[in-house]
């Protein structure tokens, strides 16, 4: 049996950044020390904008809030759950074998395309309250990581894609390649 609070059940449902949104093509800022009393809203925030969008992971950004912080709830190839946030992370790993898989996006809804992504990914960042935590991931967890990391840098799947295949997203997406 669960203990505690259920992740997102305080906070408030969002509207979703959609593709072409400035936010989403803009580098995040770190989290300062005078953003840390809103982090634990944030948090709540973005897992209850996350779960009613029905979504695996989100970036502030993708609420408008351009602050280095994600949340996470997904499952790796094992299926084992890891759920959690990040607050300023840093990509400190990226290796193994190379995955195309099907990749989408809650800022492009409805869409999804095939993305080379590495089959490990290890995060390292802080809490809400500044305790370093590190994020280890293999296969679909991995995915996300790497997925939520590009959003906070200003970039989202489909900068990824090449050729016919970006080309054909972003048509579908209904905005201009960039």
């Amino acid at each position: 049996m669960r203990r505690g609070p259920i992740p997102g059940g305080s906070g408030a449902v969002h509207p979703l950044r959609t593709y072409g949104d400035p936010v989403l093509h803009t580098p995040s800022r770190p989290v300062a020390a005078e953003d840390r009393r809103r982090l634990p809203g944030l948090v709540e925030d973005l897992y209850a904008t996350m779960y009613a969008a029905h979504g695996v992971g989100l970036a502030a950004c993708q609420i408008g809030v351009p602050l280095r912080v994600f949340v996470f709830d997904c499952p790796d190839d094992e299926d084992r759950r890891h759920r959690g946030y990040v607050v300023n992370p840093r990509m400190v790993r990226m290796d193994g074998v190379t995955v195309r898989g099907p990749e989408g996006c809650l800022s492009l809804p409805g869409l999804e395309a095939p993305t080379r992504r590495a089959d490990v990914a290890v995060v390292e960042g802080e809490d809400a309250a500044g305790a370093p935590v590190r994020i280890e991931g293999t296969g679909y967890f991995a995915r996300c990581l790497q997925h939520e990391y590009d959003h906070l840098e200003g970039s989202v799947y489909t900068d990824r894609l090449t050729g016919w295949t970006r080309r054909r997203t972003l048509r579908k997406a209904g905005g201009r390649i960039r």
